[in-house]
């Protein structure tokens, strides 16, 4: 076989190899213009749920119904006063919003909770008919915003 063939095959034996990990990152979009963020509505949302109100918490997602089950689920487990202020730990100063992803419509809020060594927590949205809502409905965007949010966990394990 020729150097010409040899290199060729490396070449494309390197590519194919790559392949696979390109396919498994998803594109996506940092959003840095507030007016195309989901912030404003991820702390209305957290608002409500800091102060107990769950039917305003859960009216804010695209299938409220669910939501407003997994929410009295939630508070349920763990008892009025521990669900509040689980969601006013959001609004302390070492807790922040460190990036927000989008693909397409969908958005991934990603928060870095300082209390909790800098764990990272998500928290997925959808912008319908001009606001956005929790995206509380399995779809393929939501799914790669869940692989953009474990890549970036892993990165910060580094």
């Amino acid at each position: 076989m020729s150097k010409i063939g040899i290199g060729a095959r490396f070449l494309f034996v390197f590519l194919l190899a790559a392949l696979p990990a390109r396919a498994q990152e998803p594109g996506y979009r940092l959003i840095t213009d507030p007016a195309e963020s989901a912030r404003p509505a991820a702390l209305e949302i957290l608002k409500h749920l800091a102060a107990g109100e769950l039917e305003a918490a859960a009216a804010r997602s695209n299938a409220p119904q669910r939501r407003l089950e997994v929410l009295r689920s939630f508070r349920d487990s763990v008892g009025e006063e521990q669900f509040k202020r689980i969601f006013e730990r959001y609004f302390e100063p070492h807790n922040r919003i460190v990036l927000e992803a989008a693909i397409g419509s969908h958005r991934l809020v990603v928060w870095e909770l300082g209390e909790a060594g800098s764990k990272l927590a998500g928290q997925y949205y959808v912008e319908a008919d001009g606001r956005f809502l929790m995206d509380d409905v399995p779809n393929a965007e939501r799914s790669r915003l869940q692989r953009v949010l474990e890549a970036h966990r892993r990165q910060a394990r580094r």
